[in-house]
């Protein structure tokens, strides 16, 4: 009997004091170890173990619980509440305090108090409210981005004055940059559907350290979403779909999940089809003409006519429309329990994309109907990407944490052009196979882990093959009937290959000097290998018909954060980043505005120097922030496409399509600045209201030349109010843009289409006195949603409430005009 009661009150203590906590990372379902248990006294503190488990019987029962984990936000709890929970906790990586974990900076988790960088975080939820129709129009709500379109079917994001092959976008640790992303306007931003985005982060400046060539202006990473465990059997689908009337867009996205134990499976399907574009009718910039279609080309989906076709309504843009394919399937499965898998693969095809500005180019600017291409537009474009990310920690001396991506990419585009009064039709097709290799580490110094050492290895080869040929049209009775000719057609790239290799090691420093203070600290060293092979000189006749070329640099950052306080945060950054040619900077060949672009084997590599402060004042238990980043970037050795001149200093002429145009090829020159800032605040007003919003400026001069840098925005910012309360969401925002003079244009490269500006004196012979510039401009916005259950949400936007005329900076396409969007999403 003494026995059965020893044992009764040994099970009865067991239950009453031996209470055990789970935690567990809500994102991805699995048990977070080390996470930091304690109450407010500091009387109790103690840790997860490896299985995610802490022993929380020595809290009383309505004392507070705090969780805190260098990769999460900080949670508190009461013991009761925990217990309703069933001693379940759910960390997530971000919470009200605006405090956010970021994974891009360092490639691993790392809260922003210790980021010394520029950087900004779309989360879900963002992403959700924003409703964009692509993620270029994502981009484009970011402080401190302004995003460009030559035609309605992309967005080439300008970060910090720089663009296309100076920003370095990511998807989920691989890179998407190839050895063909060029200078200019690059549109390749909306191969991923904003559906299928788990967040979106953007890093400001050279931050070439941790990812190498090409992020002189920052970095913008996509993360798709990505699958978690659960206890029990799950299957989460969710159906998304919307309906835009300015360009009667349906968008259909489908997604489901499946969780287990041991694996979890991602798989989302998004459609979407656009129509024409509709520009806004309100033109208080004054230009009664700009930007009106009057005529237009009917010469697509096959179809055939001789002459432009006059337009019925001037503002609906025509061959606008296209329709794009995402898919995404990815597996989430824990090899043990220091040892993850993801296995990642991704598809997004387009229909053929109509290439707006150069279809409404005019031979004679004086004439509405003199349209110089009968059939401008790309192919399909199709991005695969197959990629498996192993995720470890091994807890050894030399390595904390890590993650090594192997990745293969397949990238196909093509181009077809056909000009008005000729049947000849050309073709021009490329493709890139990318193989890539990422291995990034860290371990901590320290076991308070105030000092930690990251490092890493990043390999990457592509081969491009570039393929052009012409077809002359058969028309018989009005229609085209197959082809009746073959001819030569000069090629984009080398036609006889090429391809391009880029190797990299570094290793990054961090340490909190004091509880106020945080230092980031890094170097680099990158080689790139480029080989290239001409063969047909029919066109354009080389020195160097093969050329190989190797460059390498070593480039560093220095990093410091002061918290001289709770509410204050003051950053400041030295950093350097370079990029190395790549196959289109070397070896392009395209014509535009009557320039005629050359091969240059001789470009060499360009450098960025750059210095930043930022400030950051916190409001309202840190709910509430102000702040600016004021930078200088000194560019040396920048590349510029510029004319090729004989050897009396006159401009050369090139053959290009049975037309003589004037010989450009990209340069380097001497050095160049960009400054500029951004002013932005964040954060809650109250319980129900939230507000946004930012100024952004960017000023850049050539200090060799004299000229104004490209891709230099006029001054544009945004200001937002949302309100929130149980079920209903409203909100308004406000988007402007102040004038950007036509003496501010670098006329010389012609990048940001001045030419395609107001025209103020169509016989003046220099383009200073012919163009006005890009006008000003201010739109309003009106967004709301209804939680009408747990399972069903409506939301309505209004965008361009005033149906204002207007077009982004540098941009060949005119923005939409008033459109209303309805959408809903349904989780099952």
């Amino acid at each position: 009997m003494r026995y059965f009661v020893f044992v009764f009150f040994f099970l009865i203590n067991s239950v009453a004091f031996s209470q055990k906590a789970k935690v567990i990372d809500k994102q991805t379902g699995k048990v977070v170890k080390n996470v930091t248990v304690f109450n407010e006294s500091l009387t109790i503190n103690l840790s997860t173990d490896n299985n995610g488990f802490v022993d929380i019987s020595s809290f009383k029962k309505n004392e507070i619980i705090i969780f805190s984990h260098i990769s999460y936000a900080v949670l508190k709890l009461k013991k009761n509440t925990l217990q309703q929970q069933k001693f379940v906790v759910y960390l997530k990586k971000q919470s009200e305090q605006l405090d956010e974990v970021v994974l891009s900076v360092f490639k691993k988790a790392e809260k922003t108090k210790r980021i010394a960088e520029q950087i900004a975080v779309l989360s879900t939820k963002d992403i959700q409210k924003v409703s964009p129709q692509t993620s270029a129009d994502l981009l484009a709500t970011i402080p401190g981005i302004k995003v460009q379109k030559s035609q309605f079917g992309g967005g080439s994001p300008v970060i910090r004055g720089m663009e296309s092959n100076r920003v370095l976008l990511v998807v989920d640790g691989v890179r998407m940059n190839n050895a063909i992303y060029r200078k200019g306007h690059l549109q390749n931003s909306i191969s991923v559907a904003p559906n299928m985005l788990d967040k979106t982060e953007v890093v400001f400046g050279p931050s070439s350290v941790i990812y190498g060539s090409d992020a002189l202006g920052g970095v913008i990473h996509y993360y798709t979403k990505t699958p978690k465990l659960s206890e029990e059997k799950e299957v989460i689908s969710q159906l998304f779909s919307r309906f835009s009337s300015v360009n009667h867009e349906i968008t259909t996205n489908v997604s489901a999940e499946v969780r287990f134990r041991d694996w979890a499976s991602f798989t989302s399907i998004s459609y979407s089809n656009f129509g024409d574009l509709k520009s806004g009718s309100n033109r208080n910039h004054g230009f009664v003409d700009w930007g009106k279609v009057y005529y237009y080309s009917e010469n697509v989906n096959g179809n055939y006519n001789a002459t432009p076709t006059l337009n019925s309504d001037v503002e609906l843009l025509r061959n606008t429309g296209y329709n794009q394919t995402d898919i995404l399937q990815k597996f989430y499965v824990p090899l043990s329990i220091n040892t993850d898998l993801k296995i990642n693969l991704q598809y997004s095809t387009s229909s053929e994309i109509p290439r707006f500005d150069r279809l409404t180019e005019l031979k004679d600017i004086t004439d509405t109907s003199s349209l110089k291409f009968a059939e401008w537009y790309y192919g399909p474009k199709n991005r695969l990407l197959i990629s498996s990310q192993l995720l470890i920690n091994p807890n050894k001396n030399w390595i904390d944490e890590g993650v090594i991506t192997l990745a293969y990419q397949n990238i196909q585009e093509s181009r077809i052009q056909r000009k008005f009064g000729s049947l000849e039709r050309s073709y021009r097709e490329e493709n890139v196979d990318i193989l890539s290799l990422n291995a990034d580490f860290s371990v901590p110094l320290t076991k308070d882990k105030k000092r930690n050492l990251s490092y890493g290895l990043e390999f990457a080869y592509n081969n491009v093959t570039s393929n052009a040929y012409g077809k002359e049209l058969n028309i018989v009775n009005g229609k085209i009937n197959g082809f009746s000719n073959n001819f030569k057609v000069q090629t984009r790239y080398p036609d006889g290959g090429s391809s391009y290799m880029s190797s990299a090691m570094y290793v990054g420093y961090r340490q909190d000097l004091s509880s106020k203070s945080t230092l980031n600290s890094g170097i680099r060293f990158t080689n790139t290998h480029l080989e290239a092979n001409w063969i047909d000189q029919t066109f354009i006749q080389l020195l160097d018909t093969k050329i190989k070329t190797d460059n390498s640099a070593i480039t560093a950052t220095l990093g410091y954060v002061y918290r001289p306080n709770k509410n204050w945060q003051i950053n400041g950054v030295l950093s350097s980043g370079f990029r190395s040619p790549n196959i289109d900077d070397v070896g392009r060949v395209r014509e535009k505005s009557g320039n005629v672009t050359i091969p240059n084997v001789n470009v060499a590599p360009e450098f960025a120097y750059n210095a930043e402060v930022g400030l950051q004042k916190y409001f309202n238990d840190r709910k509430f922030r102000i702040g600016g980043n004021f930078y200088y970037t000194l560019l040396n050795n920048y590349i510029q496409r510029d004319f090729v001149l004989d050897a009396n200093g006159n401009k050369t002429k090139q053959l290009f399509d049975r037309e003589e145009g004037f010989a450009v090829s990209n340069q380097n020159k001497g050095k160049a600045y960009v400054f500029g800032y951004t002013l932005n605040y964040l954060g809650k007003v109250s319980k129900t209201l939230n507000t946004s919003g930012f100024i952004t400026y960017t000023k850049g001069r050539t200090l060799d030349t004299k000229e104004p840098m490209s891709s230099i925005p006029p001054l544009f910012g945004q200001f937002e109010m949302n309100y929130k309360n149980h079920k209903i969401e409203l909100g308004a925002d406000i988007r402007f843009n102040s004038k950007k003079d036509i003496t501010d244009f670098n006329i010389t490269e012609g990048i940001d289409n001045h030419d395609l500006t107001p025209i103020i004196n169509a016989n003046a012979t220099n383009d200073i006195d012919k163009y006005y510039g890009s006008p000003s401009w201010m739109t309003i916005g009106l967004n709301g949603s209804y939680l009408v259950n747990n399972n069903f949400t409506v939301q309505a936007r209004v965008n361009n409430l005033f149906d204002e005329h207007y077009v982004e900076f540098a941009s060949g396409v005119a923005a939409p005009g008033r459109n209303l969007s309805v959408s809903f999403m349904a989780n099952f």
